[in-house]
């Protein structure tokens, strides 16, 4: 069962959501809010595996939000909800660690697709985003490269990786999910989560997108 929390600002949102996602027999909504305030609360005493979050609230937009909760919850994956294609937000929400974003206009099995990609690890983001998104990171990877420079340091590349360690890397690299790894490494889908878990603390980075440009970066891809 796929627990999800629903917050956004509009009743008549939050309720229809509610009504539509419970008539999925894997879902199960288990909390809902129309702030970022209320995503946190929720998040924290109903720990959601994922989250629909509304970009713009009041109080705490989503964006700031997600930067929250990825601290706070990192395992809730969040799916951004707008109402029109709002690239700055988006983009921000992505970088705090979002999975991805949907219109608000999407059809039902397109939001339940969704939301069954990120539970397994996948992430949902339109062409012209992920190109955004891809041209974002790298621009980020470029300055901390300058400012590397500037301080006479360099990256190193972590030694102590293994080879299934790396095998992973190179699998998100090639957008597959959790579960898409498991089945061409031969692996449970809980030891890649471990694995992932390992590889975040042994390379320092945030979260899978940011491992995903590391793969790109090092040719692992």
């Amino acid at each position: 069962m796929i627990k999800i929390g629903i917050v956004d600002d509009q009743d008549m949102v939050r309720d229809s959501l509610k009504i539509l996602l419970s008539t999925q027999e894997d879902f199960e909504v288990v909390g809902i809010g129309s702030d970022g305030y209320e995503a946190l609360k929720l998040v924290d005493t109903m720990h959601p595996d994922v989250l629909l979050l509304d970009i713009r609230m009041p109080i705490m937009d989503g964006v700031e939000a997600t930067s929250i909760l990825k601290v706070r919850s990192p395992q809730t994956s969040i799916i951004i909800l707008t109402t029109f294609d709002d690239d700055e937000y988006v983009l921000n929400a992505i970088r705090n660690g979002a999975s991805g974003y949907l219109l608000k206009s999407a059809a039902m099995d397109e939001l339940a697709k969704a939301i069954r990609t990120v539970y397994e690890g996948g992430s949902l983001m339109t062409p012209e985003i992920a190109t955004k998104a891809f041209r974002m990171f790298s621009e980020i990877v470029k300055n901390n490269d300058k400012r590397r420079t500037a301080n006479k340091a360099s990256f190193e590349f972590p030694i102590n990786l293994n080879k299934t360690e790396l095998e992973i890397i190179s699998q998100i690299g090639k957008g597959l999910s959790n579960k898409e790894i498991a089945k061409v490494l031969d692996l449970k889908e809980g030891t890649v989560r471990n694995y992932i878990s390992d590889i975040l603390q042994k390379t320092g980075l945030r979260d899978r997108t940011q491992v995903a440009i590391f793969a790109v970066r090092h040719n692992l891809d």
